[in-house]
């Protein structure tokens, strides 16, 4: 198969089943490099300490939307 030629539907299909398949391999955890364990145990804490802003996930597309817009 030719990654090439698919479509962009079947290409991101692809990569979704990919990375699914890599998220339940053993060693995932044992390659995620400390600095980012430590950034991902920092922002849960300021989440579960209510710290951090969040927004909801309509709120975050019209935002995603608007700075799109601007590039």
């Amino acid at each position: 198969m030719q990654i090439d030629t698919l479509p962009l539907p079947e290409k991101i299909e692809l990569m979704e089943s990919l990375w699914d398949s890599i998220c339940h391999e053993p060693e995932v955890s044992s390659a995620i490099p400390d600095w980012h364990k430590e950034v991902l145990a920092d922002r849960i804490a300021r989440l579960d300490s209510g710290n951090e802003p969040v927004s909801s996930w309509e709120e975050a597309k019209v935002r995603i939307r608007d700075q799109a817009g601007k590039l």
